[in-house]
């Protein structure tokens, strides 16, 4: 019987020994709520003549509280010697209309492939996160909780780049990763107070420069005890040149019992093609989770930027945000949640013309103030299941 399905695995054209040692797993997330925001307007562009219009209330079914809704392939192969090779291919998806995210791409949270080494770490290629952005996921108090998490605001818009190469390694308590983009791949359209496009695809011949970034980030982990530091640096198109944004973030960590403490400090500088600033910031976060019982986690947040420069503005109101979530684990993999989150001086997610209204534009939800608002308050219930 053997012979006879090694035979047939033959004449299949498949392997043997990819058989033995290779594996493909199916994963996701299905993550959905229903929201209340109060004061939200419209993202300002050329086509509502930048104007965020009235104030309003919204009530909506929203993909995407805790984590966002997605689903995936990941596979690996042994090829001996502690080395394999393996691949990652992540969907983005909004559980309340079926559509993908990320600009419509169809592998838009990740899709790369890679080598790895169990002594010198992994190279990989694809669609990836940058270095920053994953050095800092584990000292950030919502964990990038999608709905009310200022990420763009820490990270910048380009915290997922197109065409990337990357290393990561891990020796004992330290990692070490870097990388390089060739194009980002991100494209924000013009704004109120900045009416000229920001980024694009890049790779174009007689252009190096172009929409091209890299970065670079250490965490080391001691016990009870974790700290990280990473740079971060996109050189998007803006008109017919190439502006450069760069940003640098440290952070620290410590647990103790059921409780963990976190928080940290980004500065960031933005400069456009005839390098001009344009915006300078020093953007700060703590907060803390605790686990109640072995169901039930608490998390608090607080997020502030101290806005130096925006566009020439030397006196904007710094923005702020506070925010609060409650999980209850039904069991392994679904919980419910509620989610709120209350911000001053922008909208939530303090999205605004310092982040170009990233985070509304990707979520397709607007969480912009409308006019004459300079608060918003946000609420929402909701369930995740993960398989």
């Amino acid at each position: 019987m053997a012979l006879k399905r090694m035979a047939l695995m033959s004449l299949l054209g498949w392997p043997l020994a990819t058989v033995a040692q290779s594996s493909v797993t199916l994963y996701g997330v299905i993550d959905a709520n229903v929201e209340y925001v109060n004061h939200a307007g419209v993202v300002p562009t050329a086509a509502n003549g930048f104007n965020p219009g009235p104030a309003n209330d919204a009530y909506r079914l929203t993909s995407g509280g805790l984590s966002g809704s997605r689903w995936g392939l990941r596979g690996n192969e042994d090829l001996g010697g502690g080395i394999k090779a393996l691949f990652v291919l992540e969907s983005g998806f909004g559980i309340d209309n079926g559509l993908s995210q990320q600009s419509g791409r169809l592998f838009g949270r990740q899709a790369y492939v890679g080598v790895q080494s169990s002594r010198l770490g992994m190279v990989s290629l694809g669609r990836q996160y940058t270095s920053m952005f994953e050095a800092l996921a584990n000292f950030s108090p919502t964990a990038y909780a999608t709905q009310y998490e200022p990420v763009v605001m820490q990270s910048g818009p380009n915290y997922r780049a197109d065409n990337t190469v990357k290393y990561t390694g891990k020796f004992g308590g330290l990692t070490a990763l870097a990388h390089w983009s060739f194009g980002v791949g991100v494209a924000l359209p013009a704004s109120v107070g900045f009416p000229i496009p920001i980024g694009g695809n890049g790779e174009v011949p007689g252009q190096f420069r172009r929409d091209t970034a890299y970065g670079g980030a250490l965490a080391y982990t001691f016990g009870p005890f974790a700290a990280t530091a990473g740079y971060d640096q996109w050189n998007p198109t803006i008109g017919t040149g190439t502006g450069t944004i760069k940003k640098a973030a440290v952070g620290a960590s410590y647990a103790f019992g059921p409780a963990k403490i976190m928080g940290g400090y980004r500065w960031g500088q933005n400069r456009n093609a005839a390098d001009a600033l344009i915006q300078r910031d020093d953007f700060y976060w703590v907060g803390a989770n605790y686990q109640v019982t072995p169901a039930l986690a608490l998390t608090l947040e607080y997020n502030y930027d101290d806005l130096k420069n925006l566009y020439g503005n030397t006196s904007v109101a710094n923005p702020w945000q506070i925010s609060f979530v409650a999980d209850y684990s039904l069991s392994k993999r679904t919980d419910v949640y509620v989610t709120t989150a209350y911000a001053k001086n922008a909208g939530l997610m303090l999205d605004s013309l310092a982040t170009v209204f990233a985070n509304s534009l990707s979520l397709g939800n607007s969480y912009v103030l409308g006019n004459g608002q300079s608060n918003m308050f946000g609420v929402a219930l909701g369930i995740r299941h993960k398989f």
